[in-house]
């Protein structure tokens, strides 16, 4: 609406030339007679025509055209107020989308299964997320105040030219889209380009993650110059993609000119043309005002161009944004999926098989873990244990054929939030957060209290070290804890799920990465942790695993072996071998 005012008033100040010129340069007769009031055009230009008349009349010419001035300057000043109070109603649904399309696309990438991101380089999402979204604030959000403003101006400028004239109206008509024609080439090719840039940035971005991630073993192998190789190539890619791109992008608003400037010049020969033979309805005067509203469509139309361009080059953008936000998540609740809050019987594996390609990497497990067992997984290195227990919480899906069921309910049918709800996870590498203590250990818990807190981190023989500090439980750790040592970054990840105070504990290889000193206190630590719950531990330090209740001994992705870790001694199979490798 507000577009439309500022049109409108735009339209009326050039409207207003028409009767000036033609009474000061004396080719209009001067108009002593008013006609009634009408919203007809022909009524409203009489009485126009009657009032700056008048004007010259009493004031004489020279007062009559500053007069008029200041009644244009007037009507100038309505139609960029209202024009000003256009632009501000587009800012906040400029940065409205922005901000909901950030969210939408971080709620994606929380709800995405764990297989998607083995598949895709996180350079590239971190680059879809900030230079993709960039990109479209930039390109598209910033062309919407056009998008909304220009064909309102436009419009309301060709109906006053159709009425002016309705037959050099139709020969702009026939010239201004063979112009849109061929703006609108130069745009398109601008998408492909701007595609493949974005898809370089995310390549650079991967370097750059991988390099801050292995800086470590970058210098211990003096890889240096082969990491700069690498990144001059990708960068040497991204610089001539992005000249082609530039190239074709500036070549936008000269296009734009020279074909506005040719349109204009050959309007100005064929109507002026047209006022010298006496052929055309036009007086002078009405044709400068004409030329005037036809300028006034110029603009907005070079600008409208500009604008698409800037779309096609956003769209690539879009694309990749999409990549994300349509990929289809296969792990989600059942439509009748049950609300489960506790866990009382058993949980069982049957007839379980998985894989991730190429060859099964777990071939028909069945186990039964009943409520308060410890239950461990050993095994060689890719035999198939953290895949099985991924398989619990559902970070991976099951085949059709396999089954998990805690308390007899196959874990598809339960919501996925109460199902992981039920459970703790302390993983080989303790994955922390670059917060204080406090909210490390009370990460996912809702209004823990200070003494639930430091509890949790007594059980895990975590309090001492952080009472060290001289802000205590308020001292951030760093980036993923690298404040810490190794020990203490376990211990704390076992307080969180301490605090947690789940049912079902998981432990992968939680003490493998430790010395000897942080593996007796992580250990002591883990044995509370697993004091009353039903335990699923993955180990390859058989000493810490002698007291759970049954072993079962993993070998290319099926069980070979089970019991204790005195039968399983006595048996000499298997684990008979993995144990005397671990002691001599």
């Amino acid at each position: 609406m507000f577009n439309l005012l500022g049109a409108i008033f735009g339209a009326f100040s050039f409207l207003a030339l028409s009767p000036i010129l033609g009474i000061l340069f004396g080719t209009q007769e001067m108009v002593t007679e008013p006609v009634p009031f009408s919203l007809e055009m022909s009524a409203l230009k009489h009485n126009l025509f009657y009032y700056m008349s008048q004007v010259v009349e009493d004031s004489g010419k020279m007062k009559a055209l500053l007069i008029i001035g200041i009644f244009m300057i007037f009507m100038v000043f309505l139609k960029v107020g209202f024009t000003y109070m256009a632009s501000s109603s587009m800012v906040p649904l400029r940065n409205g989308v922005v901000r909901d399309l950030r969210n939408k696309i971080y709620r994606k990438l929380l709800a995405l299964p764990v297989g998607y991101y083995s598949e895709e380089k996180k350079g590239d999402i971190i680059a879809r997320v900030t230079g993709d979204v960039t990109e479209i604030e930039n390109s598209i959000m910033n062309s919407l105040e056009m998008l909304f403003k220009n064909p309102v101006l436009i419009v309301i400028s060709l109906v006053v030219m159709v009425y002016m004239s309705w037959s050099l109206t139709l020969f702009v008509f026939i010239m201004l889209p063979l112009a849109a024609l061929i703006t609108g080439r130069v745009g398109r090719t601008l998408k492909k380009p701007s595609r493949k840039g974005q898809d370089k940035m995310g390549d650079i971005l991967s370097t750059i993650d991988e390099t801050l991630s292995g800086l470590n073993i970058i210098k211990a192998f003096t890889a240096e110059k082969k990491m700069e190789g690498r990144f001059d190539n990708e960068t040497s890619d991204y610089y001539r993609t992005m000249n082609k791109l530039m190239w074709r992008r500036h070549l936008a608003h000269p296009v734009s000119e020279f074909l506005g400037t040719t349109i204009i010049i050959i309007v100005l020969w064929y109507g002026g043309s047209l006022i010298l033979k006496n052929e055309g309805s036009l007086a002078p005067e009405d044709f400068i005002t004409y030329l005037v509203f036809f300028y006034s469509i110029i603009n907005p139309a070079k600008a409208f161009s500009t604008a698409v361009y800037s779309v096609e080059k956003g769209l690539a953008s879009v694309d990749r944004i999409d990549r994300i936000l349509l990929t289809e998540n296969p792990i989600k609740d059942r439509a009748n999926a049950l609300s489960k809050k506790s866990f009382e019987g058993n949980i069982e594996f049957k007839n379980v098989s998985f894989s991730y390609g190429d060859g099964n990497v777990l071939k028909n497990i069945n186990i039964t873990i009943p409520k308060g067992k410890t239950v461990a997984l050993v095994g060689k290195s890719g035999s198939g244990k953290t895949t099985l227990v991924n398989l619990l919480p559902r970070f991976w899906d099951l085949s059709a054929e396999s089954q998990i069921l805690i308390d007899g309910i196959d874990i598809r049918d339960i919501k996925m939030f109460d199902l992981r709800g039920l459970m703790g996870y302390v993983s080989q590498e303790a994955i922390l957060f670059n917060d204080s203590f406090r909210n490390n250990i009370a990460f996912g818990i809702d209004n823990a209290s200070d003494d639930e807190i430091i509890n949790a981190a007594k059980v895990a023989h975590a309090h001492e070290f952080i009472s060290k500090y001289e802000n205590g439980y308020d001292t951030t750790i760093g980036d993923r804890g690298s404040k810490l040592s190794g020990g203490q970054r376990q211990r704390l990840s076992i307080a969180r799920a301490v605090l947690k105070n789940p049912p079902i504990m998981i432990l992968d290889e939680a003490t493998s990465a430790l010395d000897t000193e942080s593996e007796k206190l992580v250990q002591d630590a883990l044995e509370a942790l697993m004091r009353n719950r039903t335990s699923i531990v993955i180990a390859h330090r058989l000493s810490t695993i002698k007291n759970a209740d049954v072993i079962y001994v993993f070998k290319r992705g099926e069980i070979v072996e089970q019991g204790t870790h005195d039968e399983l001694l006595g048996k000499k199979g298997e684990y008979n071998k993995l144990h005397k490798l671990q002691v001599y």
